[in-house]
């Protein structure tokens, strides 16, 4: 019997069509049979419609069954894949606004801060309902493996209450790889450790990342027996455009002695440090890419992508399909984790799991990301043991306010969700109690429609903000589009520049993609 895999999510163009290409390319899952489920008939059906026309053109058996009724998704599946985006680009568009009123300056907002503790709010009630469905329905023990952020606060859960196993899945750590492959290449040339003409692939450089997702740490790094990372700064901070694009994260391994796998911008929001003086900000960023600190720069990217997708997709249609080959496949692990699963070849990636004692001064329970391996046994995480301090230090204090927002999003409670955005690092840098409050009574207000779990708590929220309106007590908000705000590129724009904007619109890591041309600072 073929495997059945489910796509929650699936009207997601970069991961679904990507995970479905990578999927397909190992010749013993050929035949897969993919249940397509998303909310929006019409996302899904294009995505459809595209997967549809690559295996066909591949000359595969596999199969596309597309549904908006989740429980046939769902029903007799063997792995389910989630990528939704729980209340779309509408409510990350609340994410970022709301809290820049407030002076929360964010470049993604979708893992911690402000707005990423609003996005485990939409989604973690909505996963919780997932689980129960595959509980119910999809084979014994069928696993879930997650993309959607915010990832640690998904995976505790998803693991705690929804009672299905799942494992979370990032390209954080397979960026990072490639920086310090690039950066050891350039220093062994220049060491004479290295021929001019010579080139190095990431498999050549042995690294081991260790922490939480997106403050994972690269705490082991070696080339041709060399330990490389005393000798990380210096050889990261001679690379160009590093220097321009990673002045946090040259700053904090300047400082900590460890490398972390997020960008700027990501990295940037996750701590109390650099963000949270507008005047300073700019001093940190830059505008080669989006990621580098951008204001905002992933809900712009995404907004573009979709509208691009919208009107270029019968050119998507008419181009020639890709190749399922194995030089085409990414390097998500998502395809590795199941062939290894089902065939036995061995996998070796950073997936995020339960803490259970493999690090060892962050608290068990807790949702970490290490190296593991995978076979026909299952998927073997080994013990880290202690991180280094500074990154242990750091990792905790996100690790409480990921346990306060993932139990608020669970239990509906306010109170908690309150104090964990009031413990956030870039949140608590920036704003007192009182903005705090306020802004989290106006986000649960704007967020109404994808927050079940509050529905009895947002019209007491109303009420205090209008209350506050009322008796003159209300804190003053601020005017401002952010330190670094680019405008989002209409459609007439995108179309001078047609590859780039496709390139945008099918990537599911949009990390890569580099600032539009006509963008000018608000």
């Amino acid at each position: 019997m073929p495997l059945k895999i489910a796509m929650i999510g699936a009207g997601s163009v970069g991961f679904t069509r990507g995970l479905l290409r990578d999927i397909l390319s190992v010749p013993e899952l050929s035949d897969t049979e993919f249940a397509f489920h998303d909310l929006s008939e019409h996302n899904m059906d294009m995505v459809t419609q595209l997967c549809r026309r690559d295996i066909a053109a591949n000359g595969l058996a596999a199969t596309v069954k597309a549904t908006t009724e989740r429980r046939t998704a769902l029903a007799g599946a063997d792995y389910v894949l989630c990528m939704v985006r729980q209340g779309g680009l509408e409510a990350f568009q609340t994410d970022i606004d709301i809290p820049l009123k407030y002076g929360v300056d964010q470049c993604v907002g979708d893992t911690l801060c402000a707005g990423g503790l609003m996005y485990a709010q939409r989604t973690i009630a909505a996963l919780l309902d997932f689980c129960k469905d595959i509980k119910e329905v999809s084979k014994p023990g069928a696993l879930l493996l997650n993309y959607s952020n915010p990832m640690a606060m998904n995976i505790w859960a998803c693991n705690l209450y929804g009672g299905v196993p799942t494992i979370g899945l990032c390209h954080g750590v397979q960026g990072a790889h490639h920086q310090i492959t690039r950066a050891t290449e350039q220093w062994a040339k220049a060491s004479g450790l290295l021929a001019e003409g010579e080139k190095l692939h990431r498999k050549d450089v042995d690294v081991v990342f260790a922490g939480i997702n997106h403050q994972t740490w690269c705490i082991k790094a070696q080339w041709r027996g060399i330990d490389l990372i005393p000798q990380m700064h210096a050889m990261l901070s001679a690379v160009e455009d590093f220097q321009k694009g990673e002045k946090v994260r040259l700053d904090v391994l300047k400082r900590f002695g460890y490398y972390s796998t997020e960008s700027n911008g990501h990295l940037s929001e996750y701590l109390p440090w650099y963000r949270k003086r507008t005047g300073e900000i700019m001093n940190w960023i830059d505008f080669g890419s989006w990621i580098n600190g951008e204001t905002g720069g992933y809900l712009r990217v995404c907004t573009e992508g979709r509208n691009w997708f919208e009107k270029d997709f019968p050119n998507w249609m008419a181009q020639e399909a890709p190749k399922f080959t194995p030089e085409a496949r990414s390097e998500e692990h998502g395809s590795y984790i199941i062939e290894a699963l089902e065939t036995g070849r061995v996998y070796r990636g950073h997936f995020n799991v339960v803490n259970q004692g493999h690090i060892t001064n962050l608290p068990d329970g807790c949702i970490i990301e290490i190296p593991g391996y995978v076979d026909k046994t299952g998927i073997n995480m080994p013990v880290i043991g202690d991180l280094p301090l500074a990154c242990a230090a750091t990792c905790s204090a996100s690790v409480r306010v990921q346990q306060m927002g993932m139990e608020a999003a669970v239990h509906g409670d306010v109170l908690l969700l309150k104090q964990a955005m009031l413990h956030d690092p870039l949140v608590g840098a920036v704003c007192n109690p009182e903005e705090v409050w306020q802004m989290t009574d106006e986000l649960l207000v704007a967020q109404a429609e994808w927050l079940p779990q509050y529905a009895s708590e947002i019209g007491a929220a109303a009420r205090r903000l209008d209350e506050a309106v009322a008796n003159g007590t209300r804190v003053k908000t601020l005017e401002t589009e952010g330190a670094a705000r680019q405008h989002t590129a209409t459609v007439e724009k995108m179309e001078a520049r047609a590859e780039e904007s496709r390139a945008n619109a099918q990537a599911a890591d949009k990390g890569k993609m580099t600032v539009t041309a006509d963008a000018a600072a608000a």
